[in-house]
C-alpha cells in the first residue's frame, strides 16, 4: 500500500469536504442480470455466492477509488482489496468472514471454503485479520429488496465500502439480482460507482 497526495489530487477540495460529515456515505441498489452464472453454478455444483462474490471483487480491485482508505486525515491506496462477507450457520447465526482475493477463482473459492469452515465450526462473530483492505458484505437471498441501508458504527471516518446481495428474481426471462453499495462520498463519487457496476456485470456474464 502507499499514500496518496492529497495536495495534487484533482479531489482534494472533494475529500476535505465530505471528510467532516459524521456520515458520509451515500448508497445506491442496482440490479445486476445473473442469468448465465447461475445456470453455471448449479451445472458444475460451484456455489453461486462465491462466483459472483469473485465476480464482484475482480471489479472492486479494478478501480483504484474503491481502494482507498482514510487513516487519520491521511488516504491510503491498498494495492489489494479483499472481502470481509458474513458466512451463515446452520442456526442461523453468522460469522463475519476475510476471505483473500485472487484474481485466479480457484485459489479464491479455496480461500473462501477455509473461511468457511473456520466460522461453521465456531461461534466466534469476527474474524483472525480484522483490517480495513476489504469490504464488507452480505448476502440476503431471502429479500428481492429495492433499497437498503447499513448499519454504521460510528468509526470516525470510515471509509470501507459495504455491499449487499439478494434475491434474483426472473424479469423477462433474465434473472435480475440487487446489489446495493454504500461509499464514503469523500473518497468515491458516483462516476466510481458506475464505473463498479460496469464492471461487475462484464465479469458477471464473461465470467
Amino acid at each position: 500500500m502507499k499514500e496518496l497526495d492529497i495536495e495534487s489530487w484533482n479531489r482534494k477540495e472533494h475529500f476535505n469536504f465530505f471528510k467532516q460529515f459524521t456520515d458520509a456515505y451515500f448508497s445506491v441498489t442496482i440490479d445486476v442480470e445473473v442469468t448465465k452464472l447461475y445456470v453455471y453454478s448449479k451445472q458444475n455444483n460451484i456455489s453461486f455466492f462465491v462466483l459472483y462474490l469473485h465476480a464482484c471483487m475482480k471489479a472492486i480491485n479494478s478501480i483504484e477509488n474503491l481502494r482507498y482508505r482514510i487513516r487519520d486525515d491521511k488516504v491510503i491506496v491498498h494495492d489489494v482489496i479483499h472481502a470481509s462477507a458474513t458466512i451463515l450457520r446452520a442456526n442461523k447465526t453468522f460469522g463475519f468472514s476475510f476471505i483473500h482475493f485472487d484474481d485466479d477463482f480457484k485459489i479464491f473459492n479455496e480461500n473462501f471454503e477455509t473461511e468457511k469452515e473456520r466460522i461453521l465450526n465456531s461461534a466466534n462473530l469476527f474474524p483472525t485479520q480484522n483490517t480495513d483492505d476489504c469490504i464488507y458484505c452480505s448476502a440476503m437471498p431471502w429479500l428481492n429488496f429495492l433499497g437498503h441501508k447499513e448499519p454504521l458504527f460510528g468509526v470516525v471516518k470510515e471509509s470501507v465500502p459495504k455491499l449487499a446481495f439478494g434475491k434474483f428474481i426472473n424479469k423477462e426471462g433474465k434473472l435480475m439480482m440487487p446489489v446495493a453499495i454504500s461509499v464514503n462520498h469523500a473518497l468515491v463519487d458516483g462516476y466510481h460507482v458506475g464505473l463498479f457496476v460496469d464492471k461487475f456485470q462484464k465479469h458477471l456474464s464473461d465470467f
